[in-house]
């Protein structure tokens, strides 16, 4: 059985303070690292940030992820680059800062998570109008990061939620896209096929056929999936990309499901794939 690529989410967020530099060069030195995750939303200024929650005073397991407070589109860059992630010394990167220190030996998953707005839309195959709305609201900020995306000459990948994100994306770049899927597998196809996406990365509770099928998982559905993803997506000639794993058991059920990559917030998660599936 092919192993799937091991792609780090946040720079394996597990193992390391989430979305830092520190982070995403650990993870590019591994040599099963074949991509990084990382997510990217701007500054007050416009300049993408590498972080996640769109406040700052977020937690991780009841750890606030900031020592401060506010929307991060409402916050100086100064300010930003000021402020410690974790209670570590890492400080939040600005994209360009952080693709200057990772390798070209590595591929970058950036996802375009938040353009400066509280109303995102996540997860909608949106109507004709919607769609045009949608592309102006994000055409500035991906435009930005395409910019600073522009010296790297890595494998570069773009995802979000959103499709006014990847509307935004393709009238300015061919880089590879893909959507990410919430609570819709047939939403999140439509909006492959309507952007000739390279990939689909849906949670790793609806690949068919899996253990992970019908867990709880972000309070996402837990029936059996309504389609095979994995059939359907290869058929079309997409990859699948899962999110998001913390273990080698389950690694090892996505791996036997097929999959082309797994998001992983551990290292080392490959190295037992195949060895004890049923499949």
């Amino acid at each position: 059985m092919r192993s799937p690529a091991l792609i780090a989410h946040r720079g394996y967020a597990g193992v390391a303070p989430e979305n830092t530099i520190v982070a995403a060069v650990a993870a590019a030195e591994r040599d099963a690292t074949a991509m990084l995750e990382i997510d990217v939303q701007p500054a007050a200024c416009g300049i993408p940030m590498v972080f996640h929650d769109e406040r700052l005073e977020g937690t991780r397991d009841g750890r606030p992820v900031t020592d401060a407070s506010g929307f991060v589109w409402e916050t100086s860059l100064e300010t930003l680059e000021s402020l410690s992630v974790l209670g570590t010394d890492e400080p939040i990167p600005t994209l360009s800062a952080l693709l200057e220190a990772v390798p070209e030996t590595v591929g970058i998953n950036v996802e375009l998570k938040n353009p400066g707005a509280s109303d995102l839309r996540i997860g909608e195959s949106l109507p004709a109008d919607a769609r045009e709305e949608r592309r102006e609201l994000w055409r500035p900020f991906v435009e930005r990061v395409l910019e600073d995306c522009e010296p790297f000459d890595g494998e570069l990948l773009f995802s979000s939620f959103c499709e006014g994100a990847l509307a935004a994306l393709r009238d300015a770049t061919d880089y590879a896209a893909a959507p990410l899927v919430w609570d819709d597998l047939e939403a999140g196809l439509e909006i492959a096929r309507r952007y000739d996406c390279e990939a689909i990365h849906p949670p790793r509770n609806a690949i068919a056929g899996t253990a992970l099928a019908s867990e709880p998982y972000y309070g996402l559905p837990t029936d059996e999936p309504p389609l095979d993803i994995v059939e359907t997506a290869h058929e079309e000639g997409r990859a699948v990309n899962v999110w998001t794993v913390d273990s080698w058991l389950q690694f090892d059920d996505l791996a036997a499901a097929g999959v082309d990559g797994i998001v992983a917030d551990y290292p080392g998660l490959e190295a037992r794939a195949g060895t004890g599936s049923a499949r």
